[in-house]
């Protein structure tokens, strides 16, 4: 009997047993279907018309700079204007000693005064001469020398005032005055200095800045890009009369803040540089208030016009190693990182897709971070205009 009971517990436990894995076994396994395809937003390309703003980083220099070398020899003994003052043409920047020069002028008056003497004496002589002749008391040859003799000492005095001029111009020399209106540069020299015309760095610089130019460069396929935009009905115009034909440009200065005045595009130079591939352009901007300075830094927006453009959100967007990228949505709905070329646009919010996109693709607009290339999807449609309209606000 006791050998039956024990071998009945032990049936019993073996059963318990076994419904407890049974049980857990089946939890473990859920109902069919447990694991979800997740959701994400998934957007159609659809080529756009958009006028699309390029940016370009840019150096600003004045209408003209000039650098100011004195013509003649002295020490500084004066100096009327500081670094950063703004001057007139014809405002005297620089006083050399002049005790040198002063002398050379009073020695060539001197000499003038020596020639009128010698030019009246010569005067006389010929009148005399003439008086002798008539009455045949002297030979022709005579009177004949005594004109040559005046002839020679006019000619000296010409040679005497010229003398006297170009001393009065050296004079005028050591001071050295703006040849134009404009701003003035850093001065390397003082007061004491010796200076020369040979003097390796000049006095100082003064900087036209009444306008100024922001010169920057475009790669070949950007300048390509623009001339097609703007060829449009440009008939047998050059690029340069068309490129003067497109609209005004803004100038985006160093605080990021917006000049207040747009500028007129200029081609610098028709050539593309072998070694940069790029051509260099400049933007005319007027300076009435001299808030830009040459030597100034900034960003040129250039707007143009793109047909059946590729427009794309940023955040659709992730970059590896300088290298762009979307996760494209195949027709089994997978996903397939993509590398993606794209324009330098001031937007904040979008991108334009030169390279690795085309009209009809999809791709994923959110959830990023969770995804892996290869994995299944369920698409979820998000509407074109809406989503560029939200974008095109926040841009704003």
């Amino acid at each position: 009997m006791k050998s039956d009971r024990q071998t009945t517990i032990n049936l019993c436990l073996f059963v318990a047993m076994f419904l407890a894995v049974s049980c857990s076994s089946s939890n473990q396994q859920g109902p069919p279907g447990a694991q979800q395809v997740q959701s994400y937003p998934v957007l159609e390309i659809q080529p756009q018309s958009i006028e699309l703003t390029a940016s370009y980083p840019a150096t600003l220099e004045g209408l003209q700079t000039v650098e100011i070398r004195p013509r003649v020899q002295g020490y500084i003994v004066e100096m009327p204007v500081d670094e950063g003052d703004i001057v007139e043409e014809g405002q005297v920047l620089f006083r050399l000693n002049s005790e040198q020069y002063e002398q050379e002028v009073r020695s060539a008056e001197a000499d003038v005064e020596a020639a009128k003497a010698a030019v009246e004496t010569a005067k006389d002589e010929v009148e005399r001469m003439s008086s002798l002749a008539q009455k045949e008391i002297i030979s022709d040859y005579r009177l004949q020398s005594a004109k040559n003799q005046l002839q020679s000492q006019e000619a000296a005095l010409s040679q005497a005032q010229a003398a006297l001029e170009n001393a009065r111009v050296n004079l005028s020399y050591t001071y050295v005055k703006s040849p134009t209106d404009g701003v003035i540069g850093s001065i390397p020299y003082r007061i004491g200095s010796l200076v020369s015309s040979t003097i390796s760095r000049p006095l100082t610089v003064v900087s036209d800045i009444s306008e100024v130019y922001a010169y920057f460069s475009m790669s070949e396929r950007e300048l390509l890009t623009m001339s097609q935009s703007v060829a449009g009905d440009g008939g047998n115009k050059t690029l340069q009369q068309r490129i003067t034909d497109m609209p005004d440009v803004n100038l985006v200065l160093a605080d990021n803040t917006v000049y207040n005045h747009q500028g007129t595009l200029r081609l610098a130079s028709g050539l593309i540089d072998t070694e940069t591939g790029s051509a260099s352009f400049r933007a005319l901007f007027p300076n009435p208030k001299e808030i830009l300075r040459s030597g100034g830094t900034g960003s040129v927006q250039i707007p143009y016009q793109r047909n059946s453009a590729i427009v794309i959100p940023k955040s659709a967007t992730y970059e590896i190693q300088n290298k762009r990228f979307v996760y494209a949505v195949t027709d089994s709905n997978t996903i397939e990182s993509t590398e993606v070329s794209t324009l330098p646009l001031s937007s904040k919010q979008f991108f334009v897709v030169e390279e690795g996109l085309a009209a009809g693709n999809r791709i994923v607009t959110g959830g990023m971070g969770s995804m892996q290339n290869g994995m299944t999807i369920k698409p979820q449609p998000v509407d074109n205009d809406s989503l560029y309209q939200a974008l095109a606000v926040q841009d704003q």
